[in-house]
């Protein structure tokens, strides 16, 4: 197995950081994160994010919130697939709190189904960042032991650093997505994968 580590800061007796490698943390202390700033008022980019228009213009072609605590969220990036085949699909909205905080439960995609019955947990926090710009923070945490929760791991560093956040900036920067066409998208700069070990700074984009 490969090795791995992370960093850690520790406060040192004279009231200075030192780093150190310590061995990678459990996944249950792993996590996905990112802050982003979108070029939009908060009002907009919650809406993006908590109505099915929204959803259609950045995130996927269409999709369904219940918006409420325990309503359905749903993300179809294949609408006209199987059930179970179509994306995220009876996810459940887990908090409200609007313009500030918007969580639900996302599962793995299709081609890694020992875990797609399960869930992990996405985290939005909304804060305005000037008049009309939104300073998003996005966490995905819950993640199991095992080689196909790494593969989800993996992939979802990819899906939302690669495509889904660098389009909700487009979709304000440029306009909505035209899921008729191939747009190319720019990534996020790096990695979005980090370690709860205390509470770490997450990485600006």
């Amino acid at each position: 197995m490969r090795a791995a580590c992370t960093l850690v800061l520790l406060l040192t007796a004279g009231g200075t950081l030192a780093a150190t490698a310590a061995p990678a943390a459990p996944a249950q202390d792993r996590i996905l994160r990112a802050e982003i700033t979108v070029p939009a008022p908060v009002a907009d980019v919650w809406a993006a994010w908590t109505t099915d228009a929204g959803i259609a213009t950045f995130f996927a072609p269409e999709g369904h919130v219940d918006l409420r605590v325990d309503g359905t969220y749903d993300v179809w990036f294949n609408p006209k697939g199987k059930p179970g085949e179509r994306g995220a699909e009876g996810m459940r909205i887990l908090d409200v709190d609007p313009l500030k905080r918007f969580a639900f439960t996302w599962n793995a995609p299709p081609p890694i189904p020992s875990i797609r019955g399960r869930r992990t947990v996405v985290v939005l926090d909304f804060a305005p960042a000037g008049e009309k710009a939104t300073r998003l923070r996005f966490t995905q945490w819950g993640w199991g032991e095992g080689a196909d929760w790494d593969k989800a791991f993996d992939y979802f560093d990819q899906a939302w650093g690669g495509f889904v956040l660098p389009s909700l900036i487009h979709r304000f920067e440029v306009g909505p997505m035209d899921w008729t066409k191939d747009v190319p998208i720019k990534p996020l700069p790096g990695s979005m994968k980090q370690a709860l070990v205390g509470e770490s700074k997450p990485p600006a984009h």
